[in-house]
């Protein structure tokens, strides 16, 4: 057990490489797909891992030891290093825990207090009186829908046919439920700190997502490139501080170079690198759940073991 639990715990700074190719390489939705099951696989994962190395430590303790039956020492790790580990261990589910909790009350916090400032009609459209241009898809919450966010400044600074746009823009991030991807990749980073670099090839791939469906909807790919471009730049060009939500995606955020370039063609398609990427993620994810169950089988084992019971394999 002690030599598979490791697996979980080391698999993240693998896997992570070829995560990052993903979003230009896939079609978006599969990498938005594929992206999220790496993050919250690898991320489970990891925390079993830590949760198994608790565990060995944890039995040296008399009342560990009387609650669990154990007549024999538990032998899943080496004595010398099985309470070091389990320290350090629980001090990082400990951490973990902590961090997932308060970020995912800030997270809450954030988006209740956006959808009080968001115009109370009822409607889809929610637009607010401010000079700074900006726009973005406000998640449903209990006893309110989904909306979209506008500013009045981001509509001076698109013609017709570009708000439009950005509006099916948005309209796709609320009906594709996007906020649970980002949520998931964000909650998630908590768990491992290598995976805090998936967090920008998800936004990335979520805006290509909601790219397409609004090219799709205008018949237009220019009209949909253009109204992105020029919402980025009113955006960036606006002084004061954003008050969005962390998890309230955004048509003007993200690298919009990139996204415009896809959205023209001019974008170098590469699927063979997106297919071995795609490969390389999955023999990820296959080996950390794999040597998760193992190091949970020979805990098990063990612990059978240290009962006086003589499990049969």
């Amino acid at each position: 057990m002690i030599y598979a639990v490791w697996v979980p715990l080391l698999m993240p700074f693998v896997a992570v490489p070829a995560a990052r190719r993903l979003a230009d390489a896939l079609s978006p939705a599969r990498a938005v797909r594929l992206l999220a099951a790496t993050a919250v696989g690898l991320a489970l994962c990891s925390v079993l891992a830590l949760a198994l190395l608790v565990v060995p430590g944890a039995a040296r303790l008399s009342v560990v030891a009387a609650l669990g039956e154990l007549v024999k020492p538990l032998a899943a790790a080496p004595t010398a290093a099985a309470v070091p580990l389990a320290l350090a261990a629980v001090a990082l589910l400990a951490g973990c825990a902590a961090a997932v909790v308060r970020t995912a009350r800030r997270l809450w916090a954030e988006l209740r207090r956006a959808g009080e400032s968001a115009d109370s009609s009822g409607g889809e459209l929610a637009v607010l009186r401010d000079s700074r241009p900006d726009a973005y898809a406000l998640p449903a919450l209990p006893g309110s829908p989904g909306r979209i966010v506008v500013t009045t400044g981001m509509l001076r600074a698109l013609d017709p046919a570009e708000r439009d746009a950005l509006l099916a823009h948005e309209r796709a991030h609320l009906a594709g439920h996007h906020h649970l991807f980002l949520a998931a990749a964000e909650l998630a980073a908590l768990c491992h700190p290598a995976l805090r670099s998936l967090r920008a090839p998800m936004g990335y791939a979520l805006e290509r997502c909601a790219d397409e469906a609004a090219a799709t909807a205008v018949g237009d790919r220019r009209v949909a490139a253009r109204a992105i471009g020029r919402a980025a730049l009113a955006a960036r060009a606006s002084e004061g501080v954003r008050t969005r939500p962390r998890v309230a995606l955004a048509a003007a955020a993200g690298p919009v170079p990139r996204r415009v370039a896809a959205l023209l063609g001019r974008a170098t398609p590469r699927p063979r690198v997106g297919r071995t990427a795609a490969a390389a993620l999955l023999a990820c994810l296959a080996l950390s759940g794999a040597a998760a169950l193992d190091a949970t089988h020979d805990l098990h084992h063990s612990i059978e073991v240290a009962q006086g019971e003589s499990p049969q394999h």
